[in-house]
């Protein structure tokens, strides 16, 4: 770097990309986050309040294997940043961590409040301007920010704000927007599970367009939610709706054998060993069966009915809802994009990360670490941009 003032480097958005971005940078740069709102708030509903920060697949290709949109270009970033990296930092800034069974990561502390309070005391040579920025001029040898009546002059830019805000100025700056469309949420369904609301399955297997999965799920007043509903909602994400998801409940079972073993049993009852009662009563009525009667009385054709009920479950879906972590899918053209730097192919000095970018995960805390990785890398393709 020359010597004397440090360059300037504004960083448009202060969630977990943008601030870790700035972290990176702030030993070497006179750095300044602009966010609106309050800096890593986005951070506090993550993980159910705990803040899932990482998952421990430790290697870079099969982490990126758990991105829909953005796998063959996290293969760089991740080779740079990991969840090895992760670890670190957060250990470095005082926060100590564990590994749940399903391999999601998550703080000592479970607590994401504890974990913004740390991280926000890192922060600790960051300037914050708590402005929406309108605007981003790129004045050919550094860039012109525009709050209002304010401006204000950098060298580098980083734009880390996702949602309408990082795609409008990115629009700007002469970037194409992949078409934003959610992801990781619930459906709404043709179908009117009412009946069924807070009814939750769990493990079970599910079918759609081609494609298999399993998992949780759950019914609601509107649709289906949980989180099979999220790893389809995610897979569909590009794709137009309605489209069919069969479920199947209970695997095989030999249900005609357990007719005769247990004839005096009501078919509620037997059912109710395999699925939740409520569930059982409900595939009852949609067959028209009285949930009452007796196993002896069920007959092959009847039994027939009830097994393509619980094993093959037609589900259309029309819509999404606004429920599970709701990420966006769809952004910044990552054609756009150098993988090995975050800097825009079309304007030098420009750098993006986070979700603004055409990339998101599954759940777990991928969507986390493609914040922690594409920031890092970012910062470090400012710092070389510098020798």
């Amino acid at each position: 770097m020359v010597q004397g003032s440090k360059s300037k480097v504004g960083v448009i958005g202060g969630g977990p990309a943008g601030c870790f971005c700035a972290y990176c940078l702030q030993n070497d740069y006179d750095v300044t986050i602009f966010e609106a709102k309050s800096p890593l708030a986005t951070l506090l509903p993550t993980g159910g309040g705990r803040c899932n920060l990482a998952h421990a697949e430790f290697n870079p290709g099969e982490l990126a294997a758990n991105y829909p949109r953005g796998e063959k270009f996290l293969y760089s970033v991740f080779s740079k940043f990991s969840t090895a990296e992760t670890l670190e930092f957060f250990e470095k800034i005082g926060v100590e961590t564990y590994i749940q069974n399903d391999l999601r990561i998550f703080p000592l502390s479970n607590s994401a409040v504890d974990v913004r309070q740390k991280f926000l005391q890192a922060l600790n040579r960051i300037k914050f301007i708590e402005q929406r920025v309108d605007n981003i001029q790129d004045n050919g040898r550094g860039f012109t920010v525009t709050c209002g009546k304010y401006k204000y002059k950098f060298d580098k830019i980083v734009i880390a704000v996702g949602g309408h805000a990082g795609f409008m100025l990115a629009e700007k700056l002469g970037h194409n927007i992949i078409t934003p469309r959610p992801s990781l949420c619930g459906l709404k369904t043709e179908q009117n599970f009412s009946d069924l609301s807070g009814v939750s399955l769990r493990n079970v297997s599910a079918e759609f367009c081609g494609k298999t999965a399993s998992g949780d799920l759950m019914f609601t007043h509107t649709g289906v939610t949980g989180p099979l509903i999220y790893y389809i909602s995610s897979i569909m994400a590009r794709e137009k709706f309605p489209y069919n998801i069969y479920i199947d409940f209970t695997g095989y079972i030999d249900l005609q054998s357990m007719l005769n073993k247990n004839p005096h049993k009501s078919i509620k009852n037997l059912l109710s060993e395999f699925v939740p009662k409520s569930f059982a009563e409900y595939i009852l009525k949609v067959c028209g069966i009285p949930a009452n009667d007796k196993c002896h009385s069920i007959n092959g054709a009847v039994r027939d009915k009830i097994l393509n009920r619980l094993q093959r479950f037609e589900i259309t879906a029309q819509g999404t809802r606004p429920d599970g972590e709701v990420v966006t899918s769809g952004g910044v053209d990552l054609k756009e994009i150098n993988p090995k730097t975050m800097e825009s192919k079309l304007l030098p000095g420009l750098y993006f990360c986070g979700e603004v970018l055409d990339i998101d995960g599954f759940c777990g805390g991928f969507n986390l670490q493609n914040c922690w990785s594409t920031a890092f890398v970012a910062s470090e393709g400012i710092r070389h941009s510098q020798l």
